[in-house]
């Protein structure tokens, strides 16, 4: 037990804390395997769904890494300015890929939206500092590829979220060019790795201290420079008390630093139900995410 517990919490503590940091504890619809599985179906067969109704090109590479690579669903019609979502996909950086992550692109598609599904070297294969340089190098990739898009959405899913949240940190002098993102849907995310540090999650990722720091975008939130792009930070009404807690405090250092950011509690939504819902054109998600475009 001791090797997970670099802070020096006690048996009780540690195992509250495992209980915090795992969602499919505190799903109200069913057991704890049963949501884990039903979330991934339900994201398998709504991918596939969007596969067979919407133009799609598959495996584009962003980098040479065998997982480097993006699925782009595009509208029928699609205009010379359209806005392109880059979705990017939870199971706590080490499970899922692309292959789930096509869900939601029919209402967005239908809207005249380009949806993009990202994937990158979940653990142990990848560690934290190669998932996040590879979010940043697809962003890169596809505003040098799709050069007449209006404007680059962000848009994860609890590990997914932390990710999006992560490039919305990046300093792009370091790169080719300056994405222009203009807005940023984080569902259900993790801001401040620290405390995971403690729990099983860091088992097959092995982060250090040093790492989960300068990987917590809620660490970083003053170096972000963007000020003008629109946030949403939604997060599950049955989401674990810490879940809801690392929302609110990264809600707050947006608003403090001066960012256009709204806090979105979904109500008679768990962790997993509060993603699997974009694929309904009413939902309240997606019609955020729609107006989001519109507005910007």
């Amino acid at each position: 037990m001791a090797t997970y517990c670099p802070f020096g919490f006690g048996k009780e503590s540690f195992e509250e804390l495992c209980r915090q940091y795992s969602p499919s504890q505190w799903s109200h619809r069913m057991s704890a395997d049963e949501v884990i599985k039903a979330h991934e179906a339900s994201l398998r067969e709504g991918t596939e769904r969007a596969r067979s109704i919407t133009q799609t090109l598959l495996n584009v590479p962003y980098g040479e890494g065998q997982r480097e690579k993006l699925d782009v669903y595009v509208p029928t019609n699609p205009s010379l300015e359209m806005p392109l979502v880059m979705y990017l996909h939870g199971g706590y950086w080490e499970a899922l890929s692309k292959e789930e992550s096509g869900f939601m692109a029919v209402p967005l598609v239908q809207k005249g939206v380009a949806v993009v599904a990202v994937d990158y070297d979940i653990a142990p294969g990848g560690n934290m500092d190669l998932m996040v340089s590879q979010v940043r190098q697809s962003v890169v990739s596809v505003v040098q590829q799709y050069a007449h898009i209006s404007g680059v959405y962000l848009c994860g899913h609890s590990a997914g979220a932390h990710l999006a949240a992560m490039i919305l940190s990046t300093d792009w002098s370091q790169y080719a060019v300056t994405p222009q993102i203009k807005g940023a849907l984080l569902v259900s995310g993790i801001y401040n790795l620290l405390p995971i540090l403690s729990t099983y999650v860091n088992e097959p990722l092995k982060m250090t201290e040093e790492v989960a720091l300068r990987n917590s975008p809620g660490q970083l939130v003053p170096q972000m420079k963007d000020s003008s792009c629109d946030i949403v930070v939604a997060v599950a009404q049955n989401d674990s008390p810490e879940f809801r807690k690392q929302s609110e405090d990264f809600c707050r250092a947006l608003q403090s630093s001066g960012f256009r950011v709204t806090f979105e509690d979904v109500p008679d939504t768990d962790h997993f139900s509060i993603i699997e819902r974009l694929v309904e054109p009413d939902y309240r998600l997606t019609q955020l995410l729609l107006k989001m475009m519109n507005r910007t």
